[in-house]
C-alpha cells in the first residue's frame, strides 16, 4: 500500500505536526485521531485494515493527522475561551498546511471527507461546518459537539462561541445557511453502550446536535447503535467498514 508522510508547521506555533497518506488513489478521507492522538493511531488501531479493500481498490485515500489537543482543548489548566482561541491555530494548520499537501498529493482540489472518533469527531464536524467548500461530507463517531461540557471554566466569549457547533448552528440563517443546506452532509454515529454517555456525553450530545441540524434543515444522518456498542476502537472499526463504502 502506498504511504507518504510529512511534517508541517503549525501557524503561530513552534510545533510541527505529522500527516500521513495511505493509498494511491480515490476520494481523500481526512481522519482526525481521538483525544491527544497521533497520525499513527488510525493504522495502529486497525481502522486502516477495516477499510483496506477500499484503499487497495483505489476508492479512498486516507490522510491521517496528529492532534494538538494537549495545547488546546485538553489544556484544562487554562480558561475555556483561551483553549478555543488556541484551537484556531490547529484549524489553520489543517486549512493552510494539510489541505494544500493533500492537493499536492492528489494533483487536484480535494473534495474531502472529514472523519473522526471521540474528540476527533468534533474536529471533523467543526472543520466541515467552517469549510464546507473543502469538506462537503463529515463523519463523526461517538462525538461530543459542545466544548463547554469539557471541563469548562472562565468567561466564555466569541472564541468559544465560534468553536462550538451546538452554540452557533442555531444562529445560522440567510444565504450562508442556504449554501450549507445545498453543500454539506453530516453522518453522526454513536452507540448506547459503555462510555458513550458517561463520562464522554457522546450519546446525549450526538442526539442533541442531530436535532439542531434537523431544525436548521442541514442534511445529515443519525445512526444510533445498540447497548453493546461501546466508545472504543473495535466498534469504530465496524462502523467505518459499514458506512464508508457508500461514500467512495
Amino acid at each position: 500500500m502506498h504511504r507518504a508522510e510529512a511534517r508541517l508547521r503549525v501557524p503561530g506555533h513552534d510545533a510541527e505536526l505529522t500527516v500521513v497518506r495511505h493509498g494511491h488513489y480515490g476520494r481523500p478521507l481526512l481522519a482526525f485521531p481521538s483525544e491527544g492522538g497521533s497520525a499513527a493511531d488510525f493504522e495502529s488501531n486497525g481502522m486502516l485494515d477495516a477499510i483496506g479493500d477500499l484503499v487497495e481498490a483505489g476508492r479512498v485515500s486516507v490522510f491521517t493527522v496528529d492532534s494538538l489537543d494537549g495545547w488546546t482543548w485538553s489544556a484544562n489548566d487554562i480558561p475555556t475561551d483561551e483553549r478555543a482561541a488556541r484551537h484556531s491555530a490547529y484549524h489553520s494548520w489543517v486549512e493552510h498546511a494539510v489541505v494544500p499537501w493533500i492537493a499536492d498529493q492528489t494533483s487536484e482540489e480535494p473534495e474531502l471527507i472529514t472523519f473522526g472518533v471521540s474528540l476527533g469527531a468534533y474536529h471533523a464536524v467543526q472543520f466541515a461546518l467552517q469549510r464546507a467548500d473543502l469538506a462537503p461530507l463529515a463523519i463523526g463517531f461517538s462525538g461530543n459537539y459542545d466544548p463547554t461540557t469539557w471541563n469548562s471554566w472562565g468567561d466564555l466569549g466569541d472564541a468559544t462561541y465560534f468553536a462550538n457547533p451546538t452554540a452557533y448552528v442555531p444562529g445560522l440563517h440567510g444565504d450562508h445557511l442556504d449554501w450549507l443546506r445545498e453543500r454539506l452532509s453530516i453522518l453522526l454515529v454513536v452507540g448506547e453502550g459503555p462510555f458513550e454517555e458517561s463520562p464522554t456525553g457522546a450519546l446525549s450530545s450526538t442526539r442533541e446536535f442531530s436535532q439542531l441540524l434537523w431544525d436548521k434543515g442541514i442534511r445529515h444522518e443519525l445512526d444510533v447503535w445498540g447497548h453493546d456498542s461501546a466508545h472504543d476502537w473495535p466498534w469504530w472499526r465496524r462502523q467505518l467498514a459499514h458506512h464508508l463504502p457508500r461514500f467512495v
